[in-house]
């Protein structure tokens, strides 16, 4: 029987996912389009999600657990940028 993580550790389980699957520090990640075409600007989007990922990567090396609440609500901002950026074509699906 598996256990399920603690609070700490399932925040760090979702930011280390992001950063494997987000092209957050690429070049031209922070970087509009060319033609202007985007649904869901994934500049803007991109820097949310830097910003939130850097305030919980920041909190847990604090040894400061996230809530319930937190770790749904992070992951559900991260299932929806990830969704706008397969629309916009910046990830695959």
């Amino acid at each position: 029987m598996t256990r399920k993580p603690d609070r700490i550790t399932a925040m760090q389980q979702i930011i280390d996912a992001v950063k494997a699957e987000f092209p957050l520090y690429l070049e031209d990640t922070f970087k509009c389009g060319p033609d202007n075409t985007c649904q869901g600007c994934p500049k803007k989007l991109m820097e949310l999600v830097d910003g939130e990922l850097q305030y919980w990567q920041h909190r847990i090396n604090q040894g400061i657990a996230p809530g319930f609440d937190d770790l749904n609500q992070f992951g559900k901002l991260c299932r929806n940028v990830r969704r706008a950026l397969v629309r916009n074509q910046r990830i695959d699906s």
